[in-house]
């Protein structure tokens, strides 16, 4: 049996006249699940899941999430230890290498990081010849899988399975570090600025904030404030399990393709206002809030209406069932950035109240509708000075490190294999051509 199989337990199904047997599969932390993989050659049949709401496509040792009791852990590591201690390279590299970095090792990281935060200069020309105000996100995703035009260790094909774990080292720190150049060039083009290179002597968040705001014309002061905020929004969008973002990553990478092309369709998923595009509805929902007058019982009785088809944005989340410990780590942080930044934002108190309305109505504390990770986070980045068309960009920068470490899992993975799901046809039974003359 495969690990993690228990040889002694198994689940019953009786289908067609007769019972089938399958092992029960326990991770660590006692999640159980039920081995399928025989059903078909056994039964004939498939099972149907909408979503995959109850279907796990892996095992996995780089994120647990309870979303039951709130639970959200980085290879072991509560996310609020993280958030409150770490920084961000720190998490991407336990993300990547499955452990946290010792000092020389972090060192080492770093300086990869910075030597490698260039882009190929010809790449400049891609950049030049987007469309005006073409939005950063799809820069970015056609951006980063062009850079296997550049860096051919990374081909297309199956080559990298046999690739050295130095060999893909490179790579994945490669586009960590080239990522957030990227990303804020994409900025710099939607805005008609021209581009500001990364410098040596920044850290990671503060040489993003520095390409991003700095100018030919205007000298941008990095404040540790705003660095610490980044940090921390980054390390709680680092990984999320198998979200749909991931799980793209994972079906594209299951055909054999590069890393960069792989990352490229995570970066397309995320793009989606029902994934990644979340919190800049928020925002735009709060805007709305505060143009009608601030009429907050409205809006929770609209979203109550299952005739009116208003959503609450930044309410409930597909899997918690309880608080998003990262909304609670955000929410704190919001209230720090604007009072240090001596900001006084309006959405800031709609959002508050608004909160507090919902968390004392019992349609919301019966179906466990609490705020997530998006509610507060775009009031945060509209402090710091990102617009909205970039909030899902900076989503994507953070996610990076669970998406290469979900990409190396599962091509480590000795049961790899691309994913080919099943269906249930529903369609016209045998039909037989007729010409067109004869056609009523």
């Amino acid at each position: 049996m495969s690990e993690g199989q228990n040889n002694n337990e198994y689940a019953g199904l009786q289908f067609d006249g007769y019972e089938c047997q399958f092992p029960l599969v326990r991770g660590t932390e006692n999640e159980t699940g039920i081995d399928i993989s025989k059903l078909r050659k056994e039964t004939g049949a498939v099972t149907l899941d909408y979503g995959y709401v109850n279907t796990a496509a892996c095992r996995s040792s780089v994120t647990y999430l309870n979303g039951e009791q709130g639970i959200l852990r980085y290879r072991g590591y509560p996310v609020e230890e993280l958030a409150e201690n770490s920084r961000f390279v720190e998490v991407a590299y336990l993300l990547v290498h499955g452990k946290l970095p010792t000092e020389s090792e972090q060192e080492h990281f770093s300086t990869l990081l910075n030597e490698y935060s260039m882009i190929h200069e010809d790449m400049r020309h891609f950049f030049y010849n987007y469309p005006e105000h073409a939005h950063p996100m799809g820069i970015l995703s056609a951006m980063v899988v062009s850079l296997s035009s550049f860096y051919p260790e990374m081909s297309q094909g199956n080559s990298q399975l046999g690739m050295s774990e130095e060999e893909v080292d490179v790579a994945t720190t490669r586009l960590l570090a080239k990522i957030r150049t990227i990303a804020a060039f994409s900025y710099k083009k939607s805005i008609g600025e021209p581009f500001v290179y990364p410098r040596h002597d920044l850290k990671y968040c503060e040489n993003f904030l520095n390409m991003m705001f700095s100018s030919p014309v205007y000298d941008y002061q990095i404040d540790p404030e705003v660095v610490k905020a980044l940090n921390i929004l980054l390390i709680l969008h680092a990984d999320h399990e198998q979200n749909c973002s991931a799980s793209a990553v994972r079906l594209v990478g299951s055909a054999g393709v590069n890393l960069y092309a792989a990352i490229s369709a995570g970066i397309s998923a995320l793009w989606g206002p029902l994934h990644g595009g979340a919190n800049q509805s928020v925002i735009q929902m709060l805007e709305q809030m505060q143009r009608e007058g601030g009429d907050l019982q409205k809006y929770i009785d609209k979203a109550k209406d299952k005739s009116d088809p208003f959503r609450l944005y930044g309410f409930g989340h597909r899997v918690y069932k309880n608080y998003d410990p990262r909304a609670k780590i955000i929410k704190s942080t919001c209230h720090d950035v604007l009072e240090k930044l001596g900001k006084d934002d309006p959405l800031l108190q709609i959002a508050l109240d608004l909160e507090e309305r919902a968390l004392n109505d019992e349609y919301f504390i019966r179906r466990g509708l609490y705020p997530n990770v998006d509610f507060y986070s775009g009031i945060i980045y509209r402090a710091i000075g990102i617009p909205e068309n970039m909030f899902t960009v900076m989503f994507a920068l953070g996610r990076l490190p669970g998406w290469i470490a979900q990409w190396k899992e599962s091509r480590e993975d000795p049961q790899f294999r691309i994913q080919r799901p099943r269906q249930i046809y529903v369609g016209p039974n045998l039909r037989h051509y007729v010409p067109m003359s004869e056609r009523e």
